[in-house]
């Protein structure tokens, strides 16, 4: 045990009712066991084609699509769940589950989610709403961690939106990682900033296993190009523990989704947009719809050898 934790334990002893130290005396003990994130995160997301419109259909359908077509075998695991899954108010302090959308509850849809053998993601933010005007989790970490961890949730896209003027932004993505930590459960924290605040030079510090950093893509080439040229010089940040998070992919949209404004892409640009998010090693969350995306499409998500090269493997 290191002289930190020594100290603390003598703190302890004299105060055995302080529960702060308490809770960071275990966390200190536990270091070994704290996750890292030794890949970049691959799965798929809502957001992009669906944005708020989403339901327990969409999710088990595609958790059940990831399984039959492949995803699962090339390496995708987390299904996550973006903006819109919960109510507009509170309830007694608890977010709430929109039971229009989600009449099984969020238990119900982890366990499913884990009895295919993936992982289950889900979202909130660090302001008082969400970018949806739902619930933020600002002054709530603890409580919505501990909701989260119940609920069997194995990763956490955090967003900035509504964020108190007189608010602390990196205390505030610190504060979630501790939440998280307290919980006992391994969570991957996906700090979502959308490149405010310089999230390079800070998210690894205070736990993130990784960063947006740039705007939300679109889906045409133009904005696909300019993510990842953003970033070019800010790699080096970039590594196991804490990836560089340049946006979900696009992907097999073809023009038909929630970030779609043109006709999309070609299947060849597509292949460009894949092959850079691979050679940037960024996080590879599938955006477009995966129950219909061509065999094309299908194909260009499960390029085995770029993959080995996003998780630079020999």
């Amino acid at each position: 045990m290191n002289i930190y934790c020594r100290f603390l334990r003598k703190v302890v002893d004299i105060n055995s009712n302080n529960d702060i130290i308490v809770a960071t005396l275990r966390l200190a003990a536990r270091k070994e066991s704290i996750m890292i994130v030794n890949n970049p995160p691959m799965g798929w997301n809502s957001w992009n084609t669906f944005g708020p419109n989403i339901n327990e259909q969409l999710i088990l359908e595609t958790a059940d699509a990831m399984v039959e077509k492949g995803y699962r075998d090339a390496g995708y695991e987390y299904v996550v769940i973006d903006d819109g899954w919960m109510l507009r108010e509170r309830r007694d302090g608890k977010l709430v589950v929109d039971p229009e959308k989600f009449p099984h509850g969020m238990k119900f849809i982890g366990d499913y989610i884990h009895s295919k053998g993936l992982k289950f993601g889900i979202y909130s933010a660090a302001g008082t709403l969400t970018c949806q005007g739902f619930p933020g989790s600002f002054g709530h970490e603890y409580e919505d961690a501990r909701m989260f961890a119940d609920w069997g949730v194995d990763y956490l896209k955090y967003d900035l939106c509504h964020y108190p003027g007189c608010g602390d932004i990196k205390n505030s993505y610190l504060t979630m990682s501790m939440a998280l930590r307290s919980t006992g459960r391994d969570i991957v924290y996906s700090g979502c900033t959308v490149g405010q605040e310089e999230p390079h030079t800070w998210m690894r510090s205070v736990g993130a296993h990784l960063y947006r950093s740039t705007g939300d893509i679109n889906d045409n080439l133009q904005s696909i190009r300019g993510n990842a040229m953003s970033q070019l010089r800010k790699l080096y940040s970039s590594a196991p523990g804490c990836y560089n998070d340049i946006d979900m992919l696009v992907v097999g949209m073809h023009g038909k989704g929630h970030v779609s404004y043109t006709n999309g892409c070609t299947d060849r640009e597509y292949f460009l947009h894949f092959a850079m998010w691979c050679l940037w090693s960024a996080p590879l969350m599938m955006g477009g719809d995966i129950r219909t995306l061509s065999d094309e499409c299908r194909a260009i998500l499960q390029n085995k050898e770029l993959i080995k090269i996003n998780h630079k493997l020999k």
